[in-house]
């Protein structure tokens, strides 16, 4: 399934293509829909470019998410650390 998106619209957006795609990506990884390493594929960034990308948004590095948390203390629970 392919997405389009107007050259009107990232006109207005004042975005080109390549602009729009890191921005999508971007806002996808901050809302916990699209993985780090997904983003930098597609993108064809490497994981610091895309990290630079998200600093320049003011968006976080990581998503800590409530799994991670249970995953965290499972490991301090057995030991596993």
């Amino acid at each position: 399934m392919s997405l389009v998106i107007p050259d009107t619209v990232l006109k207005q957006a004042g975005l080109s293509e390549v602009e729009g795609r890191i921005e999508f990506a971007c806002r996808l990884f901050a809302a916990g829909k699209l993985s780090k390493s997904t983003a930098t594929h597609w993108l064809g960034l490497s994981r610091t470019e895309f990290e630079d990308e998200l600093l320049k948004r003011d968006l976080p590095l990581t998503i800590y998410t409530a799994k991670h948390l249970e995953q965290d203390l499972e490991a301090l629970r057995v030991g596993s650390f």
